[in-house]
């Protein structure tokens, strides 16, 4: 993380070696924001928003940023493999309802009554397929197969366990299930940049979606890691804000 002091009276930041950038310069912004989403995992800044009524443990801009995607892609099925309060399943399953297509499928080890329940009794329940059991077993990923059919158009996200290990396993068990121009995306990134900050752990460095995602790429030329073009941008910041870099990995055509 680059170290800087912010001064209000210049409207600028001033990096440890003297210099000055000007905060409508946009390395200032990237700077801060490195700082700010470091500080936002220390404080747990994403455990603070909900989506119609249930929690949803998701930093806000990555939720914009995906919603772009699926209104570009406009999918038949989303699979999100972690289910936790169940509240960007919800997200998912509002966006389908706003476009007018689309149906979401949601895995996860262990699916909690309560958070079963809530989601069952939300009004958005009938687009919504909750499957328990582990992510990457041959019997659930069949089961997830067998709710898809051959000409529909698939998108993927894991956000689950993201080791390294589970997440280049699922990123195996689900990347067949990927249409062409689609993405499978790889969550949580964030971690190998938040080494030594609180819930962290030191192997985090390396054992972190961003080294299955290198792994996948060398083995499956097929995808690609591509930043999905924002449809809108009058502004001077061409990169995202975001706890998932690198995440989004694109089968070719």
């Amino acid at each position: 993380m680059t170290d800087f002091h912010y001064n209000n009276a210049d409207s600028c930041i001033t990096l440890d070696d003297g210099i000055k950038i000007k905060l409508d310069d946009p390395r200032a912004f990237s700077i801060i924001s490195e700082a700010w989403l470091r500080a936002g995992w220390d404080t747990k800044y994403v455990y603070g928003f909900s989506w119609l009524g249930r929690p949803i443990i998701q930093l806000p801009e990555d939720m914009l940023r995906i919603q772009e995607v699926i209104y570009e892609i406009k999918p038949d099925v989303i699979i999100e493999t972690g289910v936790a309060h169940g509240g960007s399943l919800i997200f998912y399953a509002s966006l389908c309802t706003a476009i007018g297509k689309g149906r979401i499928i949601g895995v996860d080890i262990e699916i909690r009554p309560h958070n079963r329940t809530a989601i069952e009794e939300h009004r958005l329940s009938p687009m919504i397929t909750l499957v328990e059991g582990s992510s990457v077993s041959p019997d659930i990923v069949s089961t997830i197969k067998d709710h898809i059919e051959p000409s529909e158009t698939v998108l993927v996200l894991l956000d689950s366990n993201h080791l390294k290990d589970h997440v280049l396993a699922e990123l195996e068990a689900y990347s067949p299930l990927v249409s062409p121009g689609s993405y499978i995306v790889a969550c949580d990134g964030i971690m190998k940049q938040v080494v030594g900050a609180p819930r962290s752990q030191d192997d985090w460095t390396w054992n972190n979606p961003l080294s299955a995602i290198d792994e996948f790429l060398e083995r499956h030329p097929d995808f690609k890691c591509v930043e999905p073009a924002w449809p809108f941008n009058e502004g001077l910041i061409n990169e995202r804000v975001t706890y998932w870099p690198r995440a989004y990995l694109q089968k070719q055509s």
